[in-house]
């Protein structure tokens, strides 16, 4: 087992188990041995033979090609034993709901998982609270009680807490909603996105007014023009990188099991749509681990070996439900009735340079089709074969399962796209589908500050004979290639950062990801500081035209409180 200096400082800040005293009592060795035993355990349920995947699952773990979310690195083998990072709360509109919920959000958070909710359903500010005579203060307000509640939440002592908050586009109170990031200090735990419907982009096409429908009593309040509320929304992202848009009514015709319920949040990244009460556990393949070939210079994927360790991994995935201790019981019930799991991928940068494919190249974008394509089906024909030895999912009936011709799988969903911002620390590999950040940068992890440098690129240049100490020097400096002439153009081409990649290919890449995978797609537009806000616009329609299930962009340079949980805090 290979771990880079920055794998190792994160493991021991954040999931090696301390004793009472807050040492370190475990070596990442025994880390994954925890992990594999305690999922390998569960195989006793279904007569299998937990010795026999106790080794299959560390040797997946060990070789860094697998690693699931982080609350199960953590918590796996240990008395809090919560393993989901993904979960979504309802917030009724009565005080009862509103801080019952807040208390199981504590409850997820200590232990590592984050929390989305939709505020839709509450009453807009200065409505009528008929048992008390007074008047209502709106879903915003009671954003900022959780946002506070969480605050104070050491999270497991290892990570901070993180929630998504979602208001539907129609609600009386989305403009305040829109607007709370532009100032300094609102809401800094939480993502927020607007939940934008259908209707409202149709008015928005044809410049007119839409809805504004009361969640009290379903009556329509009022009006407003939508080209209006799409400025604004424009505008909150451009300064601050929030909200998000997520197409709630496509993301709705996804949802595999709709006789249960329909969805209205996400987890706090926005790769996770999810039910109320309804949790999932993610795991993600580290594709720089399926190279074949890059010695002979003649490289490509060693789809057999995907194959098998996929496999595997669908396997750890539909295990940890059964091993998971669910902080509320609702939870237990909706998560065990769907056991949705989410399979996906981080390294796919990195695969690309291998590869030899610039990472906005049209047969990146094909292979990234091709790719995930095999990852879903092989995926979804692993949940199938599970369900042939254990039975398919409790709620399958009357889902989009149950008819003629439709596989008999034991996970409602099995793919997921994660930001793996920690996880690919670990792995030492580029994060989730991102392109490479920068060639070299510091990052923040737990106060701890941790500088990255692209060993690709150096071995490369060594091995091309354009090294030099000079230019090692030009790039940790400029952590891009841009102007530095003695970098070949071809090799330049191939180590294009994220601010080097026009928007419409971001995007393009977040698309051809999300045909294939049942759930969303964790993608960060990064748009440089010159970019206008009609740059904006064109990406949200252009993500709404090309089937993405939501979008969030950010401009580099702007307001970034509040929003960095996006990018590396939640896998």
């Amino acid at each position: 087992m290979e771990l880079s200096e920055n794998a190792l400082k994160v493991i021991r800040a954040r999931y090696l188990i301390k004793n009472e005293n807050g040492d370190v009592i475990e070596t990442p060795d025994d880390m994954f041995r925890r992990v594999a035993r305690t999922i390998a355990l569960v195989e006793d349920l279904y007569g299998g033979n937990h010795n026999e995947w106790d080794e299959k699952f560390y040797a997946v773990l060990s070789d860094l090609k697998f690693l699931p979310n982080s609350p199960t690195l953590m918590n796996a083998g240990k008395d809090t034993g919560q393993l989901a990072a993904c979960f979504v709360l309802p917030v009724a509109d009565s005080m009862n709901s509103i801080f019952d919920t807040l208390k199981n959000a504590a409850l997820i958070l200590q232990s590592g998982g984050g929390t989305g909710f939709s505020f839709s359903q509450l009453r807009p500010k200065s409505d009528i609270v008929r048992s008390t005579g007074g008047i209502a203060s709106g879903p915003v307000s009671f954003m900022r009680i959780y946002n506070t509640a969480t605050e104070v939440i050491k999270q497991g002592g290892a990570r901070r807490g993180a929630n998504m908050g979602i208001l539907r586009v129609d609600h009386p109170d989305i403009l305040e909603f829109i607007r709370i990031k532009r100032s300094k200090g609102e809401l800094t735990n939480f993502n927020i996105s607007v939940a934008v419907t259908d209707a409202f982009l149709e008015a928005l096409g044809k410049d007119e007014e839409y809805d504004l429908v009361n969640p009290r009593n379903n009556s329509i309040s009022g009006r407003l023009k939508a080209k209006v509320v799409f400025s604004e929304i424009v505008t909150s992202a451009w300064e601050t990188g929030d909200p998000g848009i997520i197409f709630i009514d496509r993301i709705n015709r996804a949802n595999p099991t709709p006789h249960i319920g329909a969805m209205e949040s996400t987890n706090p990244c926005g790769e996770q749509p999810l039910l109320p009460y309804e949790a999932c556990i993610l795991g993600s393949i580290n594709l720089s681990k399926y190279i074949k070939g890059a010695e002979y210079r003649n490289p490509g994927i060693d789809y057999d070996s995907l194959f098998r360790d996929i496999n595997t991994a669908v396997r750890f995935l539909d295990n940890s439900i059964d091993a998971n201790r669910y902080p509320v019981p609702a939870i237990e019930k909706m998560h065990k009735g769907n056991r949705k799991i989410g399979l996906g991928v981080m390294g796919w940068a990195d695969m690309l340079t291998l590869l030899g494919m610039p990472y906005n190249h049209k047969t990146a974008f094909r292979l990234a089709k091709d790719l995930m394509r095999f990852v879903s089906e092989t995926a979804r024909q692993a949940s199938v074969k599970l369900a042939e030895a254990r039975g398919v999912f409790p709620n399958i009936k009357g889902s989009v399962y149950d008819g003629p011709g439709m596989p008999r799988v034991r996970n409602a969903t099995t793919t997921t796209i994660a930001p793996t911002g920690t996880l690919s620390i670990i792995a030492d590999c580029s994060s989730g589908i991102e392109p490479l950040f920068a060639l070299a940068y510091k990052r923040l992890v737990l106060d701890s500050e941790l500088y990255e440098i692209n060993k690709y690129f150096f071995e490369m240049a060594k091995n091309k004979g354009f090294y030099s100490d000079e230019l090692r020097e030009k790039v940790t400096t400029k952590g891009c290639l841009r102007g530095i002439k003695e970098v070949p153009d071809k090799i330049r081409r191939l180590f294009k950062t994220a601010h080097e990649i026009p928007t419409e290919d971001h995007i393009e890449m977040q698309a051809c990801f999300q045909e294939y995978t049942d759930n969303a797609v964790s993608k960060t537009i990064n748009m440089p500081y010159r970019s206008k806000k009609e740059d904006v616009t064109k990406a949200f329609l252009l993500a709404y035209e090309k089937g993405c299930k939501g979008i969030t962009v950010f401009r580099y340079g702007t307001a970034k409180k509040g929003t960095l949980v996006r990018f590396s805090d939640t896998d």
